[in-house]
């Protein structure tokens, strides 16, 4: 996948992007939401820019899928607040609300201070397409109030939601590179589906994340697939066909099944808790 042919910054995304500029005026801090397995790709560059000097929460999301989450909360930790969470089993989402209500009090106080009318904190999550925005929303909210989209840059219009007392959400849909200038960078955000699966070749993208697991956190292979995980990528692919039967007449692999099969299994935790971002 060459990276300098890959562009995928549609007209939803555009809009996206000003309405998280124009709202920005309206809330007290702004919380960044990051996929814990890919903790550096999954940044926007352009968000520092756009928030400028507004207070920013760091959430590592999906913490549950990936590993080395305490040492990634210790980078982040040296420059701004971060915290790790499980939008399923609501780990880490009252360390989170803390957190966010901690970092707004200087700016609700200021506003007593000066004769306004005393009211709640007031936040602005945001992150590239599915990364887990809207469990998180439901966590925090505590009822089903966003409808989760599972397909890239496909969420409702803002809202505003109380996901705690003193805490309001300004939800905004999420927001993606214009450009992919790091193959690298691509390659994750296609195996975490942050890219469509529609607008690459799948066959070379799986191969390169199977090489990277077997490479760098076999074990999960070996026991989900009770083979030995191999650097050979297409023998791979399939020995893993021959042992769950994806076969098509003739006896011949059906690599594409194989291929979906794959993805599937490593985008739901199946294959192993993984960070594929190097500290």
């Amino acid at each position: 996948m060459q990276s300098s042919t890959l562009q995928w910054f549609p007209g939803h995304m555009r809009k996206a992007q000003r309405l998280i500029e124009e709202n920005l005026k309206l809330v007290d801090i702004v919380i960044e939401l990051l996929d814990a397995r890919i903790p550096l790709s999954s940044q926007n560059p352009m968000l520092r820019e756009i928030i400028q000097d507004k207070p920013r929460l760091i959430v590592l999301g999906k913490a549950d899928l990936a590993a080395n989450v305490d040492a990634w909360l210790k980078k982040f930790r040296e420059e701004t607040p971060a915290v790790a969470v499980d939008a399923v089993k609501g780990t880490g989402i009252k360390q989170l609300v803390t957190l966010a209500k901690s970092l707004a009090e200087s700016k609700t106080h200021k506003l007593t201070k000066h004769g306004a009318k005393p009211r709640s904190a007031r936040v602005m999550i945001v992150g590239i397409p599915n990364v887990g925005k809207s469990s998180l929303i439901n966590k925090l909210a505590g009822m089903n109030h966003t409808k989760i989209e599972n397909r890239p840059g496909v969420t409702r219009a803002k809202q505003w939601i109380k996901i705690a007392d003193g805490l309001d959400l300004l939800d905004t849909p999420g927001i993606l590179y214009p450009k992919f200038d790091d193959a690298d960078v691509a390659l994750k955000l296609s195996w975490t589906y942050a890219i469509s699966d529609e607008i690459h070749d799948l066959e070379p993208t799986v191969c390169k994340l199977l090489e990277t697991l077997a490479e760098k956190f076999p074990a999960g292979l070996v026991e989900r697939y009770k083979i030995q995980a191999s650097t050979d990528s297409h023998e791979f692919l399939n020995q893993i066909g021959l042992k769950r039967g994806c076969i098509k007449k003739g006896g011949v692999i059906d690599t594409d099944k194989v291929i979906r099969l794959v993805l599937n299994e490593f985008r739901e935790g199946k294959l192993g808790r993984v960070t594929l971002d190097e500290l």
